[in-house]
């Protein structure tokens, strides 16, 4: 890579918005939506928001937290946002904050917080090194922390699990 693709770039840079009505065949036989629709719009989102940082493809590797805090509802408009919120060597963590708005009363529900680690690929699918952070913002300097001490955390119980066989 050259210097110039490894300049550290801001968070902010990679907020990535979706948004979309939710329609009755997106739903259970309850009334809300189906946990995999909602998946799919968060993987798009994160992907988007990895891919702005990276300047490259990046695939998911991990989905490490999903927490559906609420039902969504048909007719109802979801937003996820997503931002990068810690980048190692060659992969991202992705935060997507996901709203469910009631376009009729304007009433807006935080649904699901979920992370999202992606990798940055190279033309030969392997992986590749992706610019540091600029973490001048004290509160992406914060998250960028979170992030690894939540890779750290991963990385020491996957030791643990491998060792105990």
């Amino acid at each position: 890579m050259t210097d110039s693709e490894l300049t550290p770039r801001k968070p902010s840079k990679t907020i990535t918005v979706v948004s979309e009505l939710m329609m009755p065949n997106q739903v259970n036989n309850l009334g809300s939506v189906f946990g995999g629709e909602l998946l799919s719009m968060v993987d798009r989102a994160a992907a988007v928001a990895a891919m702005r940082h990276a300047g490259r493809p990046c695939v998911t590797v991990s989905i490490d937290r999903v927490d559906f805090k609420e039902p969504i509802y048909i007719g109802e408009l979801v937003t996820c946002t997503a931002r990068v919120r810690f980048v190692g060597r060659t992969s991202m963590e992705v935060g997507v904050k996901v709203l469910a708005e009631n376009l009729l009363t304007g009433v807006e529900r935080l649904t699901n917080n979920c992370l999202l680690t992606f990798v940055a690929i190279d033309e030969k699918h392997r992986p590749c090194q992706v610019a540091p952070l600029d973490l001048s913002n004290p509160e992406d300097e914060r998250r960028f922390r979170e992030g690894k001490r939540r890779r750290e955390v991963r990385e020491e119980f996957d030791k643990e699990l491998e060792q105990a066989g």
